[in-house]
């Protein structure tokens, strides 16, 4: 593209759309019954975009693909009357403590775990510290050589 097609398309206002990627959206929301199921199928695969639309009704879970903003199909979701919040579980093999306290939930699936990122203290920040406490009076781990 030449520069003065560069400055004709600033003026007029022919602005470049920038078309979404193709991502998949994995909501947890609420359904009871084969009823519900439809429902939340039907608003879905409606939006533009949408490629496929997966519903799991064991375990409260709607995949939806295709080239779409999460933000509007939960709130799509939202709008046929459910409960639906974005999939807030992984699988437990992925998670560093999987039965930290924040991270194990009694309502998420078989298998899978509350998201939740830890902060862990970097071994590399401060290894001056690591080993004083390596052999400190006040640390119940140290050793018992000394």
């Amino acid at each position: 593209m030449g520069a003065l097609e560069y400055l004709s398309r600033l003026f007029n206002g022919h602005a470049k759309r920038r078309r979404k990627q193709l991502q998949t959206v994995e909501l947890k929301v609420r359904m009871d019954c084969e009823g519900c199921e439809r429902k939340v199928r039907n608003s879905v695969s409606s939006m533009k975009g949408v490629k496929s639309v997966e519903v799991n009704r064991k375990l409260q879970k709607v995949t939806v693909t295709g080239f779409v903003d999460s933000n509007k199909v939960l709130k799509r979701v939202k709008a046929t009357g459910k409960r639906a919040e974005i999939w807030p579980y992984v699988p437990y093999n992925l998670v560093y403590h999987p039965y930290a306290p924040q991270t194990y939930d009694k309502k998420a699936p078989a298998g899978y775990v509350r998201n939740v990122d830890y902060s862990f203290p970097s071994a590399a920040s401060r290894p001056d510290e690591m080993y004083t406490m390596l052999f400190s009076d006040d640390n119940p781990n140290a050793c018992s050589i000394m």
